[in-house]
């Protein structure tokens, strides 16, 4: 079978040599905006390419306002410090995740609680947020207090896992019940919706990533979105080193980032968005070509959308049946030039966070041992 498989997937890529898990496609007018970009001097975080990029960004996913960083991480870590997360708070969050999602948590000096997920999304189960609120949570003024650690729970960051959507609108109403900011790591949901709503705009504050291998790149890249103006400005002022604007005076008023998107990036993404519902339509022809496949091979189910949403299919992914199937595969497919990787170890079982509260996590090891990404890039 495992041969068939490679066979399979050869035939859909249309080649014997390398496959990789997720190439970048740059076929529109990258080397154009980017000449133009070069021509201009404005190179830097300066530039219309910058503001162009957040413009068609906000509109494409239906914020407001949509604020460029150099990477998704910075994106997370300064929608954290918008949702006021400080050094003692905690925030609950998935232990299924990359893990930019629990270091930009860390930055803040908070510590994360580690929440099960769903097995249909591995995304944050909502049901598993509510079971743990009213099991180990109080309200106090309107926080909500943490009774096994007696610290402030400030914000909830849901991931949704390789572009499927978590059911991030249930979520949002447990946190609103229980006054916990909802930030959105939407890194890899970019074309993403749940029930008709664009993954990133259900919090306070979400966050994307355009990173080499995410759906659409600049190499780099990242955006926080919010309908809220205030935030959007301060969003943009600690990116930009918190300089109080003046035409020769360097003034800055609190301790700011360096974290603002060069406009270099931003030539790239202005084209890359403009081939975005292509790449995304191509993603969902090889996601039913992959289903009708694997749907004949008992003991490797292919993931497919959740129930309410529409995914952009990021990374395609299977489940085994074992763990040991799980190797099994990863290697014969490694060996002969197939790229596949496993899902992400759980961040609660990484060194730095083993002490961090999880509320057992019976889901998130299940998937653990048995996911694993296949070939996934646009196939134009």
């Amino acid at each position: 079978m495992m041969q068939k498989i490679i066979d399979f997937i050869q035939y859909t890529f249309n080649t014997k040599e390398f496959i990789p898990l997720h190439e970048p496609r740059f076929l529109g007018n990258e080397k154009k905006y980017l000449n133009e970009c070069i021509d201009s001097t404005f190179v830097s975080s300066v530039g219309k390419y910058v503001d162009t990029f957040e413009s068609e960004f906000a509109k494409f996913v239906g914020s407001k306002y949509a604020i460029a960083t150099v990477n998704g991480t910075a994106a997370l870590h300064i929608a954290l410090l918008l949702a006021n997360v400080t050094k003692e708070d905690e925030v609950i969050t998935q232990p299924l995740t990359f893990i930019a999602t629990c270091n930009a948590i860390s930055y803040c000096g908070a510590e994360p609680v580690f929440i099960d997920v769903d097995l249909d999304t591995m995304g944050m189960s909502p049901e598993s947020l509510k079971n743990f609120l009213e099991e180990h949570c109080e309200l106090k003024d309107n926080r909500c207090i943490n009774k096994t650690t007696q610290k402030v729970i400030k914000a909830c960051v849901p991931m949704h896992t390789f572009g499927h959507a978590c059911r991030i609108s249930e979520i949002q109403e447990i946190c609103e019940q229980w006054f916990i900011n909802l930030v959105e790591d939407s890194a890899e949901s970019l074309g993403s919706y749940y029930k008709g709503q664009h993954t990133g705009t259900f919090g306070k504050l979400g966050a994307f990533s355009f990173n080499g291998n995410k759906i659409i790149t600049s190499g780099g890249g990242g955006v926080i979105v919010t309908d809220d103006e205030v935030l959007a400005k301060r969003a943009k002022h600690l990116t930009t080193t918190a300089k109080i604007p003046h035409p020769f005076e360097y003034v800055h008023d609190e301790i700011g980032y360096n974290y603002r998107m060069p406009n270099l990036n931003a030539a790239l993404l202005v084209a890359q968005l403009e081939q975005l519902e292509k790449f995304l339509e191509s993603k969902k022809k090889l996601a039913s070509i992959y289903a009708e496949f694997f749907s004949s091979k008992n003991s490797i189910k292919f993931i497919s959308e959740p129930v309410d949403s529409s995914s952009n299919y990021w990374l395609q992914a299977v489940m085994m049946s074992t763990k040991e199937e799980r190797d099994s595969f990863l290697e014969f497919t490694n060996n002969n030039s197939v790229m596949t990787r496993p899902i992400w170890k759980l961040m609660n079982e990484l060194q730095m966070f083993q002490s961090c509260q999880t509320d057992g996590l019976k889901n998130a090891k299940f998937l653990e041992e048995r996911i694993v990404n296949i070939p996934s890039s646009v196939r134009i």
